[in-house]
Order: C-alpha cells, then structure tokens, then sequence
C-alpha cells in the first residue's frame, strides 16, 4: 500500500479514496442474498466510528485480522443511509503496538493537563499520611500510562480513552468544593479518596486501540480494583490504617456511612450524569447534521 495518510474518520466525504489506519471495533461475518460471503465492519479513530464492507476477496482479507486489531484499509467512501461508508479493496493488520489514544475517542480535555492539575490536588490535600499515599498511588509509572489511557466504561460514562483521568479530575474538583462549603467534612479523606477512586481503571481495560474489560474489570469492578492498590502503597507506606480505611470506605463501600462517602458518590454520580447527557447531546447533534 501507499504511505498512509491517516485521514480520519470525521473527514470522510462520499467518493473519496481513502489509504489509513484504524482500530477493528467490530467484525461481522455475513452473506449477500445471493450467498456471497462479505464482511461488516465497525472502525474507528479517535474521531469517531464509520461502517466499512468488504465484498471483494472477503475470505481471504478475513484471515489477515481480527476485531480488536489495527488495520491498515486501501478503499474509496460511499454514502450508506446518509452516512458514509468505506467500501473496502484491501486491508492489512498493523503490527506496531497501538495507543488507544490514537485510535478511540480521547479525553475531551488535553491528558498532559489533566495530569498536571491532578499533581496540584494532591498537593492541596492538608493530611501529610494521606498526601503522600495520594502521591505514591499515582505516581507509579505503568498505573500512570495505563491511567492515562483507561475509560470509565465501554458503553456507559466517559467511555473514551482518558475517560477516567478526566472523571477523576471533574470529581476531585467538585469534592474540594464541596469540602470547602461543609468545613466538618475531613478534607483529606475526600481529597484522597477523590483522587484514587478511579485508578483501578488502569486494571479494569484491556491496553490497547480498542476498549474493552479485562476479566478482572469485569468481575471485580473499578471501586474494588481501585481499593486494592490504595491498599498495597498504604501497606508499603505504613500510612495510619484508621486513615485508610476511611478513604477505603469512601472508594469501595456499597452504602456510604461517612458524609465523606457521601461527598464522593453524590460528587461521581453528577459527573457521570453531565458527561452522559453531553454525550447523548452530541449524537443528537452529529446525527442531525
């Protein structure tokens, strides 16, 4: 193939000849009604998604890659249903390692910002002990690139690459707030808690262009992956385990017995709830167009 334009998925117009790189979503093998095999697919960059067909050699271009994988696609774009759709004539698999911020739907902020206004609330939080477990927990360099690129969720809330950096910022600047307006709340449990609750994210996806739930996302769930990690630094820290186990319930309880709990979920849910009602607001208005 030619050299690779990387021309992405919002700049696709009817009769165009695309020659780029995109992540597998979906891969659905079907027959046309005269029992011709082809393939359905679903691709995607960081754009956004666009239907693709493969009705030339499909069999043999089947073999060559698998949803979850980065393709390279040689194809021209039709008009399907008012929408465009790549008709593609040949496709390869990248072998390169793919970041999922190249290839999903990323962090609706720059990630290298995020990052360092997450470094200045761990800063304001007053609690020594709790400061330096904030810190060391997302510091840790491989939580820090896995972090970096996780969701929330593949279909729910910020479910996009960076997701859950962005989340986390969104709730731990609301719980400073919210710390700030009820003085009796412990601002360095809320801090903490607000800043951690999320790190299990990192644990939670599968690295890679497409997102998707590791067994232990799936099984175990963020809050509980979130609360294993705080656990391990805190051990290694000697951080006062009453002080932990108050940011533990705050990050990990299924009913909130703390108003420090309840200042993060209260704080979580609306987050969730804005990001949600934007994302759908968005649809509304790309399908519109």
């Amino acid at each position: 193939m030619a050299a690779d334009a990387r021309t992405s998925v919002s700049e696709l117009v009817e009769g165009q000849l695309v020659d780029s790189t995109f992540a597998v979503l979906r891969k659905d093998r079907r027959r046309t009604r005269t029992g011709s095999p082809y393939l359905a697919l679903e691709l995607a960059d960081r754009t956004g998604r666009v239907r693709a067909t493969v009705f030339d050699d499909a069999p043999i271009l089947d073999g060559r890659f698998e949803a979850g994988d980065v393709v390279r696609v040689l194809g021209s774009v039709e008009s399907f249903r008012g929408r465009p759709q790549i008709v593609v004539r040949s496709l390869e698999r990248v072998e390169a390692e793919a970041d999922a911020l190249d290839f999903v739907p990323g962090a609706r902020r720059d990630v290298d910002d995020l990052e360092g206004f997450l470094e200045f609330l761990v800063e304001e939080i007053p609690d020594a002990p709790l400061r330096e477990l904030a810190a060391a927990v997302l510091a840790d360099e491989p939580l820090r690139v896995a972090f970096r690129a996780a969701p929330m969720s593949v279909e729910h809330h910020h479910a996009y690459a960076g997701g859950a950096l962005q989340h986390t910022v969104a709730v731990a600047t609301a719980c400073r707030e919210l710390a700030l307006l009820h003085p009796r709340l412990d601002p360095s449990v809320v801090g903490c808690a607000s800043l951690l609750f999320a790190v299990g994210a990192a644990d939670a996806f599968v690295p890679g262009p497409v997102l998707q739930q590791s067994e232990e996302g799936r099984l175990l769930g963020i809050p509980r992956l979130s609360a294993r990690r705080i656990e391990r630094v805190a051990e290694r820290l000697g951080t006062p385990r009453e002080r932990v186990v108050a940011v533990l319930h705050c990050v990990d309880a299924d009913q909130q017995r703390t108003p420090e709990a309840a200042c993060l979920h209260g704080a979580i849910g609306l987050d969730a709830a804005v990001s949600t009602a934007l994302a759908r607001q968005a649809g509304r208005a790309a399908a519109s167009q």
